[in-house]
């Protein structure tokens, strides 16, 4: 081949034509991510080999993703949760020191400034749904407890849904609290049993899941963000592992080791200690936090 041949377009060359057109890019990284986006896309249309028609299809189904995001909603997010990706990012970002809590997706229904509150407290502020109560320790990876660890902890309701999402329904900050440990590092609150619920799929990622087959729904969790003085902050849920979307979370945020014991306490004197009218759940859970600098386990 002619020198002046080497950079016209082919489908043999196409990887090394395109990629050698950013030669001159002034960020090396960008460079360098660019390089392997081009390459597994120009391989993934090559073993594909889609119809015109096909690929017109795929630009429109990323348009109409784009034109579905709102300052409320992010439906990239939700393509990018609905494919793995977004856990496949949380989980190379957040590679843990053996023995250290595993953390999962924020979710998009986290609020800032909810309440501090006195351990104890329950979060449930319209008195819906079955009565719970959590607790459990904040311990470093020695197994000695943390104190003044700060736990950010909010959930959906009975019928699946965040305060956010029912306002003038659900009181302002219902289902959400901030706690902060002792010297002994436990932590308890009450609240009531997590219902499973469905991602928005009234877009286009909801049309891609029916599609595929596959549902949109989550299975029943609450969500914790973990923050002390010299660790580092954790992201993360427990799961009721008897939930029936347990083994198929939509958005693939489920670690084995995020399962959590729900377990239903029929004991009237116990109750009447939670101010619970009748039987409760009850689930204990330990995190366990890395600190700053500790070495993470091998990927």
């Amino acid at each position: 081949m002619e020198e002046h041949e080497k950079g016209f377009f082919t489908e043999e060359n196409s990887i090394e034509v395109v990629a050698g057109r950013n030669r001159n890019a002034r960020d090396a990284r960008l460079k360098a991510i660019m390089d392997v986006v081009t390459r597994k896309l120009h391989e993934a249309v090559k073993e594909i080999e889609p119809t015109q028609e096909e690929w017109m299809e795929a630009i429109l189904f990323l348009t109409r993703t784009g034109q579905m995001c709102n300052e409320w909603r992010q439906e990239f997010i939700l393509l990018s949760d609905t494919l793995g990706v977004s856990m496949l990012v949380d989980a190379i970002n957040n590679r843990k020191p053996s023995g250290a809590s595993e953390s999962t997706v924020l979710g998009p229904f986290h609020v800032q400034d909810a309440p501090e509150l006195p351990m104890g407290a329950n979060i449930c502020l319209d008195q819906k749904g079955e009565d719970m109560v959590i607790s459990g320790r904040i311990l470093d990876t020695q197994g000695r407890p943390i104190e003044g660890a700060v736990l950010d902890v909010w959930q959906a309701n009975d019928e699946g849904f965040y305060d956010v999402q029912q306002l003038g329904i659900q009181p302002e900050f219902n289902l959400r609290g901030v706690f902060r440990t002792g010297a002994d590092g436990r932590y308890w609150f009450r609240a009531v049993k997590p219902k499973f619920y469905p991602i928005p799929h009234d877009g286009p990622v909801g049309k891609m899941l029916d599609h595929l087959g596959r549902h949109p729904y989550r299975p029943a969790h609450l969500h914790y963000i973990l923050k002390a003085e010299g660790f580092e902050t954790l992201i993360t849920h427990i799961f009721d592992p008897h939930d029936p979307y347990i083994n198929s979370d939509a958005v693939f945020g489920v670690k084995q080791s995020l399962l959590a014991d729900f377990h239903l306490v029929d004991d009237a004197a116990r109750a009447k200690t939670y101010e619970f009218a009748g039987p409760f759940w009850e689930v204990e859970y330990d995190f366990v936090l890395a600190r700053r600098g500790e070495a993470a386990k091998a990927a």
